[in-house]
């Protein structure tokens, strides 16, 4: 009897911590969604808030190196990117690109988002040789993980195309510009 009264104490913990777990990913999810509409609403102040409060469910739910915690990073550095805050953007994507990394592999396709969107950063700040390097980078991973004719190889292009417009190359620009195109 009080093997099985253990037993049953233990399930009861268990489940009750998985339930916990259950309801603080649901909250972080909704948190997430509603960063995404305030930033869209232009709404940064209110979204930074709503991050912030997202990335600590995170970090306390689900630990510090978890996809999701990157996920989190990855949301408020936009929205401090959004409000010109680079400097506080740039840690955050730096840290998020180093979770993906580790818990997703160096070659996933997140793992070419993150590179894009920190490339994004640099090249906003006029670091152009950083943002290039991040740029190709995402470009090889995304070739290879999603094959040469994704959409998200165009996007890619094209965000290389907008940089190497910003830095007087022009014929790479066109070149990249005119692939992004075919596979659109």
């Amino acid at each position: 009897m009080r093997t099985s009264a253990r037993i049953l104490l233990l399930v009861m913990v268990v489940l009750s911590c998985t339930g916990s777990t259950f309801a603080q990913e649901a909250l972080w999810k909704e948190l997430n969604s509603k960063v995404d509409k305030l930033y869209q609403q232009g709404r940064y102040s209110e979204a930074t808030k709503v991050a912030e409060e997202a990335l600590t469910i995170a970090e306390n739910t689900f630990g510090p190196k978890d996809y999701r915690v990157g996920t989190s990073l990855h949301n408020l550095a936009f929205v401090y990117e959004a409000q010109g805050q680079y400097a506080e953007a740039e840690p955050l994507l730096k840290r998020s690109l180093k979770i993906m990394e580790k818990k997703l592999g160096e070659n996933n396709p997140y793992v070419a988002v993150s590179l894009n969107n920190l490339a994004g950063l640099y090249q906003a700040q006029g670091r152009y040789f950083e943002a290039e390097s991040l740029y190709k980078r995402a470009l090889a991973i995304v070739e290879k993980s999603l094959g040469k004719d994704h959409p998200y190889v165009a996007e890619t292009c094209g965000n290389m195309a907008k940089l190497y417009r910003q830095i007087g190359k022009e014929d790479e620009a066109k070149k990249l510009e005119e692939r992004a195109r075919r596979i659109r």
